[in-house]
C-alpha cells in the first residue's frame, strides 16, 4: 500500500510535467499572424479609429479590403498596436501578408530590408 506522501509527490511531479509542456506548446498555439502558408497582398484601408494624442504605440482599429492571389476585395477588420507616427489613413494601400486558409488572419508585411 502506497503512502499518502508518495501519491502527493506523484501528483506534483505530474503537475510539473504538464506545466513544462504547456510552457512550450502555448506560445506555438497562440502565435498571431499568418504562418508558413502566408501569401502577399495589399490592404486598402476603408476605416480607421481616430489617432490619439499620445505618443508611442497605441491601439488602432482598422477596416479594409484585401486583394491578393486567392482573394478579391475580402473585407477584414482588426485591432492592433501601431506607432502613432505611422498611424494609418483611410485610402492608404498597404502591403500585407495573410493566411491562405483564413484571409481574416493578416498582418502588415514586414519592411523590405533588401534595398540599400
Amino acid at each position: 500500500m502506497q503512502s499518502y506522501h508518495g501519491r502527493v509527490w506523484e501528483f506534483l511531479t505530474l503537475l510539473l510535467l504538464v506545466a513544462i509542456l504547456a510552457l512550450f506548446l502555448v506560445p506555438r498555439l497562440m502565435r498571431q499572424g499568418p504562418r508558413g502558408d502566408a501569401l502577399s497582398g495589399t490592404l486598402l484601408i476603408t476605416g480607421v479609429s481616430p489617432r490619439p494624442d499620445a505618443i508611442g504605440e497605441q491601439y488602432v482599429t482598422i477596416t479594409g479590403v484585401i486583394d491578393g492571389p486567392t482573394v478579391n476585395e475580402h473585407t477584414v477588420y482588426q485591432r492592433m498596436a501601431v506607432n502613432v507616427d505611422n498611424w494609418p489613413i483611410v485610402g492608404d494601400l498597404k502591403p500585407v501578408v495573410y493566411s491562405q486558409r483564413n484571409p481574416d488572419n493578416w498582418a502588415f508585411a514586414p519592411p523590405d530590408t533588401s534595398a540599400g
